[in-house]
């Protein structure tokens, strides 16, 4: 049978309707013996804690706009459900290794992030910041030098084989690519489960291949690891597209390499976000940009709600959950 729980829900306003629309905020209510709603947008973290001291949940549901947790935690919190990615500046790695349970929204936002890798191999392969810049700036047409590529029948490579690049293979099988990935948990077994090649070094892996995508996880053996002499192996003509973590690329070489015009870029995360004003690739037309917004759209964010629902149903009747954060995972994530 499952237990009851006092849970407590500190979503803002506009996070409450997205992530948890009606019929799955009726869900989470089904849950709980004693269900309580507080708007964190106005409190503030000292509001805040003393609020979640005098409710003392067992459960408490929380979001970006949710203020930072005590040190001390109330005694009758045992689980925190966090609807979006990194959790660090809602809680420490002491809560997690004194017995909290917090899990994440997991792989529920992997098809979108794939989506966004897609959208950027089809920008520079159609070249649409030059042509962006072209029609809506200088009120011009193509001409008979005209350039553009298609996606069909390309190599593409992919470092890091996490959820997000499996996602990505599902959208890129309509267009008949070979694909290659670079990954340490990528042996001969499981190229040939999911249909790719495995290469075993990341230069090989920048030099064979038309289109790059960079899905690594950053941790410190893949910080920077993305060098200009890496990048160079990257044929004129190619793409490189990073969806996954801006510091595992050494973004100064990035912005040179870039500046020659020779290769397309797309990018959505950054080693400084947001991106400075003054930065180099803002007035680049062969780099597409945009402001680390990979993740859930808007209307898809009830995906990450659902996932949650998930989890709080398999805690409710004591089953494992999914996407736990533990202190390792605490420690690699940004």
């Amino acid at each position: 049978m499952p237990h009851p729980a006092a849970i407590l829900l500190t979503l803002t306003p506009s996070e409450q309707r997205e992530f948890l629309p009606k019929p799955l905020l009726e869900a989470v209510r089904s849950l709980a013996t004693l269900f309580e709603y507080l708007d964190p947008t106005n409190l503030t973290p000292a509001e805040f804690q003393r609020a979640l001291a005098e409710r003392n949940p067992e459960i408490l549901i929380a979001c970006w706009g949710t203020p930072p947790l005590p040190a001390k935690l109330p005694s009758n919190l045992r689980y925190v459900s966090y609807l979006a990615g990194s959790i660090k500046h809602l809680l420490t790695r002491e809560h997690i290794t004194n017995g909290l349970l917090v899990t994440n929204w997991g792989h529920s936002i992997s098809r979108t992030v794939a989506e966004m890798a897609l959208l950027h191999i089809l920008a520079g392969l159609r070249r649409t910041t030059h042509w962006t810049l072209v029609m809506h700036q200088a009120n011009g047409w193509k001409n008979n030098e005209s350039e553009a590529g298609s996606l069909f029948g390309r190599r593409v490579g992919i470092h890091g084989f996490g959820p997000v690049a499996r996602e990505l293979l599902k959208l890129l099988q309509p267009f008949g690519c070979a694909v290659a990935v670079h990954a340490p948990d990528v042996d001969a077994t499981t190229a040939t489960r999911y249909g790719i090649s495995a290469t075993t070094t990341l230069a090989d892996l920048f030099a064979d291949n038309e289109i790059i995508v960079e899905l690594a996880p950053l941790i410190p053996a893949t910080t920077g690891i993305v060098t200009e002499k890496i990048l160079r192996l990257i044929r004129p003509g190619g793409i490189f597209v990073n969806v996954g973590r801006g510091a595992v690329v050494d973004e100064a070489a990035l912005l040179r390499v870039a500046t020659e015009g020779k290769i397309a870029i797309g990018l959505d995360v950054f080693s400084q976000e947001p991106l400075p004003a003054d930065s180099g690739f803002r007035r680049l037309s062969n780099v597409a940009l945009t402001p680390h917004m990979a993740g859930p759209t808007n209307d898809r964010k009830c995906d990450a709600g659902a996932f949650a629902l998930s989890n709080l149903r398999a805690y409710a009747a004591d089953h494992p959950l999914q996407a736990v954060i533990t202190p390792s995972i605490y420690d690699a994530s940004s």
